[in-house]
């Protein structure tokens, strides 16, 4: 699931971004309650998003594909934030928090 997130967010960086900008990965340990988790962010130079909020929407689509990709995301991830303004590119940052292990055995 976590690679379908990458890819998708990644592909809306060479689409959305004209290929403009990059994909970071990270391990959060620790965070808020002890979880640990993977946070996904894409960051674009691109034009940025009208509506936020629709893009997230089934179907939404400003460049004829299916409209499936960031609500999709949305739903995979257990939390999704855009930080964008027309004209100056986006942040997408998205965070799947994992179940601690029980490290005594």
């Amino acid at each position: 699931m976590l690679a379908t997130v990458a890819s998708e967010l990644g592909r809306n960086i060479l689409k959305y971004g004209n290929a403009r900008g990059y994909l970071l990965v990270t391990w959060i340990e620790g965070a808020p309650n002890d979880d640990d988790g993977i946070e996904i962010k894409a960051v674009d130079y691109g034009p940025g998003f009208i509506d936020k909020e629709r893009a997230l929407d089934d179907h939404f689509s400003t460049s004829g594909t299916l409209g499936l990709g960031l609500p999709g995301v949305a739903r995979i991830m257990d939390a999704l934030d855009i930080q964008s303004e027309p004209g100056a590119g986006s942040v997408v940052t998205s965070t799947m928090w994992v179940q601690q292990r029980d490290r005594t055995h």
